[in-house]
């Protein structure tokens, strides 16, 4: 069942990866592939590296719009669909951080209550 419940972070990772693939971009693409394997260890430093790389992706999505806009604004293009697909694209990613906040998640990486203050 965890395997389900972590298939938008393997999804996230994919849909990064494919970007910096793309952009001829090899040592992130390296990078984000090879985070993938962590999914595997039930660790709480695991899960935090996992968060760390997903808040950072979110915040390349947003980069790359903010660079893509520019440009097409300057050529006079319409942008406001490609902000809306990257903002979109951007919040899922975060999104997909916040998945190791649900308790069966936390478990799985064994986040117990010393890692989560408040809890």
């Amino acid at each position: 069942m965890n395997a389900l419940r972590l298939l938008p972070v393997v999804l996230a990772f994919g849909v990064l990866a494919a970007h910096f693939y793309r952009a001829y971009a090899w040592v992130p693409f390296g990078i984000t592939i090879g985070l993938l394997p962590l999914l595997l260890v039930r660790a709480p430093w695991a899960a935090r590296v996992l968060q760390g790389a997903l808040v950072l992706g979110a915040l390349e999505w947003l980069r790359t719009a903010a660079v893509l806009i520019a440009m097409r604004q300057s050529m006079g293009q319409p942008w406001t669909r490609l902000a809306v697909i990257l903002g979109v694209v951007a919040l899922a990613t975060a999104a997909c951080a916040l998945l190791f906040q649900w308790r069966p998640v936390r478990e799985r990486f064994a986040m117990g209550k010393a890692d989560h203050p408040g809890s």
